[in-house]
């Protein structure tokens, strides 16, 4: 059979991107409403979002070891089915532990979606053009998280939170037709014919590889400075500064701009290297610029100024550091996207809750200037003495 298009699959892996953030970060506007709507604590309705985090960190390491024994389609339509199902029975959840419970399996299928299009891109292309594959992947995983909630808030009050959850079964219905028409990518040869406790093993042999760990570790910290950002700038923009939650859905969509054009910048590099390289420099610097006008109380406009360029920097090195990391480990594309997405969805958790803690200016400031300093240690250190695997043509 023919390979799918290279737009049929840009439109298809850059949705399959989405699918993450727009389960975990969606719905946000709503919880106010449904704290009500489930009669029970705040806390017990933000458990959805924990349990969805963890799914999609697990989901990745399930899905990936998965693809690369069975091939991609298979699990992919198998993740696209969990994930109608879910949504379905959370939408039809009476009380609030169904509904916790049913975050957990979506965001499972959901991190299905995410490491296989890493993988289907991995399969398809090599170089230059898996970067520029990439590219878009990097430049959604970027901007969702910012655009999920500007849609949510957007939406939350005419259609409440069931409408907003009916709009992740319609997306999960499109991408199952999509998956229907994408033609299988790793062939029978290519395939990982080996037991289950080897195929778990392959998580240690793909961790050893010095170019792979050091691209992830990498992603990892610089995905540390993106959920700080999210979850710090509601309390400082809105509270601290003063401003509307329209005008705070106006500097997120700003924002979203930043990461967008960085990713898509990211190909115009010499190479992947020097683009993350560059990036991590870049965040180091505006990080620890932001830090200091935090800590000096200065106003929004030089806050807004140095996060943006925070954020242009950290969107480079999404696309280059992705790119270095599956093509240290092509023949493994599955595992070592699981991985991949694991460590910085856990890394994001992490940092989150952080934040704050303490004065939320101080406290933002220095994990921005944490996270960005480990980001640039992993390339500086992890690249020192690795060679960029020949690719075939």
């Amino acid at each position: 059979m023919n390979n799918n298009s290279k737009t049929f699959l840009l439109l298809l892996l850059g949705m399959l991107t989405a699918f993450g953030p727009f389960v975990t970060d969606m719905y946000l506007p709503t919880l106010p409403a449904m704290t009500d709507y489930f009669h029970t604590t705040s806390s017990m309705v933000q458990m959805g979002l924990t349990t969805s985090m963890i799914g999609l960190a697990v989901g990745q390491l399930l899905f990936g070891p998965l693809s690369d024994k069975y091939g991609r389609r298979g699990p992919l339509l198998t993740a696209l089915w969990l994930f109608i199902a879910a949504t379905l029975l959370c939408i039809l959840s009476t009380n609030i532990v169904q509904f916790v419970t049913m975050r957990f399996l979506q965001g499972i299928a959901g991190a299905g979606g995410i490491v296989i299009s890493r993988s289907v891109a991995t399969d398809r292309f090599a170089g230059q053009d898996l970067t520029r594959m990439l590219a878009l992947i990097g430049a959604v995983n970027g901007i969702a998280p910012v655009v999920a909630p500007i849609i949510g808030g957007t939406c939350s009050d005419s259609i409440g939170w069931r409408g907003i959850f009916c709009i992740l079964l319609v997306l999960g219905c499109l991408l199952l037709a999509g998956g229907y028409r994408l033609r299988e990518t790793l062939p029978q040869e290519r395939r990982n014919h080996i037991g289950w406790s080897d195929l778990l093993r392959s998580f240690g042999t793909v961790f050893r590889l010095r170019r792979y760990r050091a691209c992830m570790l990498q992603l990892g910290f610089a995905q540390g400075v993106l959920f700080a950002y999210i979850a710090s700038s509601p309390f400082i923009v809105q509270q601290h500064f003063g401003f509307s939650a329209f005008e705070f859905s106006v500097c997120f969509a700003i924002n979203a701009i930043a990461i967008g054009t960085a990713a898509a910048l990211s190909v115009r590099f010499r190479s992947p290297e020097q683009c993350t390289r560059t990036g991590c420099i870049g965040m180091m610097i505006f990080a620890a610029a932001e830090a200091v006008a935090l800590a000096s109380g200065c106003g929004f406009w030089l806050y807004e100024s140095l996060l943006f360029a925070l954020l242009f920097a950290m969107g480079l090195t999404f696309t280059s550091s992705t790119a270095l990391a599956m093509e240290a480990a092509r023949e493994q594309a599955g595992t070592a996207s699981a991985l991949l997405g694991a460590v910085c969805f856990a890394c994001g958790g992490l940092v989150s809750p952080l934040v704050g803690m303490g004065d939320t200016l101080l406290s933002t400031g220095t994990v921005f200037v944490v996270c960005a300093l480990c980001s640039w240690l992993c390339i500086r250190f992890g690249l020192r003495h690795t060679h960029r695997p020949a690719v075939a043509a």
